[in-house]
């Protein structure tokens, strides 16, 4: 006996009645599902008598090497058999309406039809597509893990379970997206991590009414609580070990299917500037570069508007011997202050944007040539002081020692807020935007947990890791303000 293909002509159904309405499942049904869909296939093979046994499934949904191992074969042994019989070594399971049939037809399964006794059965055969574990291309470190995560949420998961061993490590599944059909998990440690934040998550996600959820962004902008900041209140990383860290700690983790990146939270805004080298690096050193990252921070934000406050309202306050330098550079511009920072400003962001979407090679020579050229083209043709040129390439270096990238886009935002400031009322207006920022930071929250803890409010026992690290061992609770079930690191105290 052979298999017949059957071409799929109807013309496309209009469902009418909504997700919710349990629709009877039929072949009529199945076909007008899949109209015009070219990777679907329908295979009919006669059985005895007057028995037909059906396949139906979408080709690139689903590994072709395997179905006819798997499906084809055991059913030309058929006989009287049942079709779950034939199968059994399969994941196999029966079907029950049209939703649901359709739901497990585009997640890569084959359905089976008995005509017999008109019952549907769903053999899962998803298609293995995926690349392989391979380093992380955003969190580069020298020592250490260099595995990282892919497209994959089963892989993901694997990664993480691998260095977190335990039936206490707990994985919950969501569907977000009434066209995306986006797999979220939320992962946490039970009996560690407080139940309120797995709620709090919970609760978000199972509120999200939209069509497409397609990476982690665009989850964390319907479950972040202030959507209008530009600072993140999630932490995105590639990293397993990174994620596995934070798990322990009392974090929840959230993976997105077909996103490398997971969401990291509650957190606050001081992880990040967290790097997962520091917990590599000797504590000193380690130390000693976190502190970099905070004074990087505040070089990028206020290094230019600086500038623009002394050399507009406060210039007497410049040494003489450098304000000298200052007027000589400055005598044949054009522009005031406010511009000229302005100029370069802008055009530094334009080139930062043109390297990162042109082609890696061609990126790099574009932000290395493209800045020198143009800096001192900009200082030959008087649009610009040598000292401001100085001053704005010290800044863009000082923005990108902050390991998370997000906050990096913050720091313009935060820059070009006080530059304005500062071209107004001078280092008073700075002042004033200083301390705008601090408010803002504090009334922001992740997942309702205060984003400057544990600086307000206070946990004095959280600073061993906040603007130093201190040595592992002196590291014997997790962080009190994540309010942990388990708040001590050893099994037993001594």
């Amino acid at each position: 006996m052979v298999w017949k293909k059957v071409t799929n002509g109807l013309a496309p159904d209009n469902e009418a009645s909504p997700d919710k309405v349990e629709i009877p499942l039929t072949m009529e049904a199945l076909i007008q599902a899949t109209a015009n869909m070219s990777d679907a296939e329908i295979i009919e093979r006669p059985v005895l008598d007057e028995r037909k046994i059906t396949l139906l499934y979408i080709k690139s949904l689903i590994d072709l090497e395997r179905l006819n191992e798997t499906v084809i074969e055991p059913l030309n042994h058929l006989s009287d058999n049942t079709v779950n019989e034939c199968i059994a070594a399969a994941g196999i399971s029966e079907v029950t309406g049209l939703q649901n049939a359709k739901r497990l037809l585009m997640q890569g399964s084959v359905l089976v039809h008995d005509s017999r006794i008109d019952r549907w059965w769903a053999v899962s055969l998803p298609n293995p597509l995926g690349r392989s574990i391979e380093s992380s291309e955003t969190e580069t470190i020298i020592l250490g893990p260099k595995d990282s995560f892919s497209e994959k949420i089963e892989d993901n998961i694997n990664l993480i379970r691998r260095r977190l061993p335990t039936p206490n490590l707990k994985a919950e599944s969501f569907t977000v997206g009434s066209l995306s059909k986006t797999t979220i998990v939320i992962m946490y440690m039970e009996g560690v991590t407080n139940p309120k934040h797995v709620a709090t998550a919970r609760e978000k996600i199972t509120a999200i009414d939209y069509d497409m959820i397609l990476e982690a962004s665009h989850l964390g902008f319907f479950i972040e609580d202030h959507v209008h900041s530009v600072f993140p209140q999630f932490m995105q990383t590639d990293r397993p070990d990174a994620s596995a860290y934070f798990l322990g700690t009392g974090k929840l983790v959230i993976l997105v299917g077909g996103t490398p990146f997971v969401l990291v939270a509650p957190i606050t805004f001081f992880h990040l500037f967290q790097s997962p080298e520091d917990y590599i690096n000797r504590w000193l050193v380690a130390s000693f570069l976190r502190l970099i990252r905070y004074l990087s921070f505040m070089i990028s934000i206020t290094l230019i508007p600086l500038y623009v406050a002394l050399t507009t309202h406060h210039y007497q306050m410049i040494p003489l011997q450098n304000l000298f330098v200052l007027l000589e550079s400055r005598s044949k511009l054009p522009f005031t202050p406010f511009w000229e920072a302005c100029l370069m400003l802008i055009t530094l962001e334009i080139m930062k944007e043109a390297s990162l979407r042109m082609p890696t090679k061609s990126g790099q020579t574009l932000g290395v040539i493209g800045g020198i050229v143009i800096g001192q083209a900009a200082v030959e043709a008087g649009f610009a002081s040598k000292v401001l040129i100085v001053l704005v390439g010290i800044s863009a270096i000082a923005s990108f020692l902050v390991p998370n990238y997000m906050i990096t886009k913050a720091n313009t935002m935060v820059q070009f807020v006080l530059l304005i400031l500062a071209s107004f009322l001078g280092l008073l207006g700075m002042v004033l935007g200083l301390i705008l920022l601090l408010i803002h930071l504090n009334g922001l929250s992740s997942l309702k947990q205060p984003y400057l803890a544990p600086l307000a409010p206070f946990f004095g026992k959280d600073w061993k890791d906040l603007f130093i690290r201190a040595p592992l061992p002196s590291l014997k609770s997790r962080p009190l303000f994540l309010h942990p079930l388990k708040k001590w690191r050893y099994s037993r105290r001594r």
